[in-house]
């Protein structure tokens, strides 16, 4: 009977010591997100890829297993299916996420150093939140009236092509005017068409992210709005009034809930960026990527966690790591090149971080490691190429997508300029598909420096 009650008290005791991370994992457009946490899980599950995990190395982490998540109302993160898809007989790349979903990690890990020989095992609780990026964006919304909104937003299409249509039609309305339902669905299908052509063209910034992810919101009034100029004045039944109270709805209903009931518990957080991409599109893109870049991190109150903090202001997210995706696309020697550009477009969310007491890292990474490396020649020289199965057609493609400068501020300097583009490189991709593997027991699929950033994101806590 003692030793029963014992028996219940230590396990109770060992259940609320556990430590528990909640790890926020978010990605820019064409990041590859879902692919970054299948490569991660999985490499967690089978770390015979993950030396640079020091608990791994050290041999303390004794086992790692799935298990419900806590959070009962949030949809759980497809790890097996997504997996199956990239490592099945023809790979192919899983759906973006298009809502919020969740996943718990279990490590049993031993300790080390002094109190090695009197503590025994414990438990590490690793919850990974997995969230849109355009949900992110949408937190600087709640510091801005709809008339400073609409400002920036009709300001920002001035600089994009994809913005020539809608601007012209939001400066003829007049806001004034009586409120007509059939007006303003017209106007918020425009302005929807909109931001999916700047999604689709590169650029970075295009909120609000439920326009472009509306799931259970589709047609309602708090996702039927529009950017207005502002009229000199506008009654209770006009137009401009009603965007205005639809552009309120829409933070209260949407945004804050996502803030306090899932972003406010975060404490590390990966932010996936396409650099890549961007660097691509173009010197405009870039340039509204480093912007992107510096408003994101306002979102995350960063600093170090205390009990006053978490009992009175809330959470703050102690690690923030930015992440440039697809490093298989370029051959290692490029990498440090990579990095670097990252590193110089998170400068300013760098040092704001930094002052606030809170960790941030950039490197480059790819989730799941689709190309191999390889040297052909071209013009009598030998280039360092990538080879991958192509999307689409399935066949063998090397690429060299161009040399990338040592200097960042060779692209950084003309993105700020307002450059349209690069006047001394061409930067290409190509799309490449899964790659077939043949995993050895104990090891998770191939990728790049995961290893390295779970060191970074959680190592501390194993």
């Amino acid at each position: 009977m003692v030793t029963g009650s014992v028996e219940v008290v230590a396990r109770s005791f060992g259940s609320a010591a556990d430590t528990v991370i909640r790890l926020g994992v978010t990605g820019l457009s064409r990041a590859g997100k879902t692919v970054f946490i299948t490569g991660l899980v999985a490499n967690l599950l089978d770390r015979g890829r993950m030396p640079q995990l020091r608990a791994e190395a050290e041999g303390r982490i004794e086992a790692v297993w799935l298990q419900p998540q806590p959070d009962d109302t949030i949809p759980r993160f497809d790890i097996e299916g997504h997996l199956a898809q990239m490592t099945g007989d023809v790979p192919e790349w899983p759906e973006s996420t298009r809502a919020i979903s969740e996943l718990r990690l279990s490590f049993r890990v031993r300790p080390t150093g002094f109190l090695s020989g009197v503590r025994g095992t414990r438990n590490v609780h690793l919850d990974i939140v997995d969230y849109p990026g355009e949900w992110l964006l949408d937190l600087g919304l709640l510091d801005k009236t709809y008339a400073q909104w609409a400002e920036d937003t009709l300001s920002r299409m001035a600089r994009r092509p994809q913005g020539a249509g809608f601007l012209a039609t939001a400066r003829a309305e007049d806001g004034s005017l009586k409120h007509d339902e059939a007006r303003a669905q017209a106007l918020a299908t425009e302005f929807t068409a909109y931001l999916h052509a700047a999604r689709a063209a590169g650029w970075s910034d295009c909120t609000p992210g439920r326009f472009l992810l509306p799931g259970e919101l589709a047609g309602s009034p708090v996702l039927t709005f529009a950017p207005l100029p502002e009229p000199a004045s506008a009654g209770r039944q006009s137009l401009w009034h009603e965007m205005e109270r639809r552009y309120d709805a829409y933070r209260a209903k949407v945004v804050q809930p996502f803030f306090y009931d899932h972003f406010a518990r975060i404490d590390r957080q990966v932010v996936l960026v396409d650099v890549l991409g961007a660097v691509h599109a173009g010197p405009q893109a870039l340039e509204d990527l480093r912007r992107t870049m510096a408003d994101i991190l306002t979102a995350f109150r960063p600093g170090r966690n205390s009990l006053l903090s978490r009992l009175f202001r809330g959470r703050r997210v102690e690690k923030i790591l930015f992440a440039a995706t697809k490093a298989d696309h370029l051959h290692h020697g490029q990498h440090p090149q990579l990095t670097a550009i990252t590193e110089a477009l998170v400068r300013e969310a760098r040092d704001r971080a930094a002052f606030s007491g809170a960790e941030v890292s950039a490197m480059s990474l790819a989730g799941f490691r689709a190309t191999v490396e390889d040297k052909v020649e071209r013009d009598g020289q030998m280039l360092d190429v990538v080879r991958g199965r192509l999307m689409g057609t399935g066949r063998q493609a090397a690429m060299y997508p161009g040399e990338l400068p040592t200097d960042p501020a060779r692209l950084l300097s003309p993105a700020r300029q307002g450059a349209e583009r690069w006047l001394d490189a061409d930067f290409a991709l190509m799309s490449f598909a899964p790659a077939r593997s043949s995993l050895k027991p104990g090891e998770g699929p191939p990728h790049i420096r995961l290893d390295r950033a779970a060191e970074f994101l959680i190592g501390d806590r194993l």
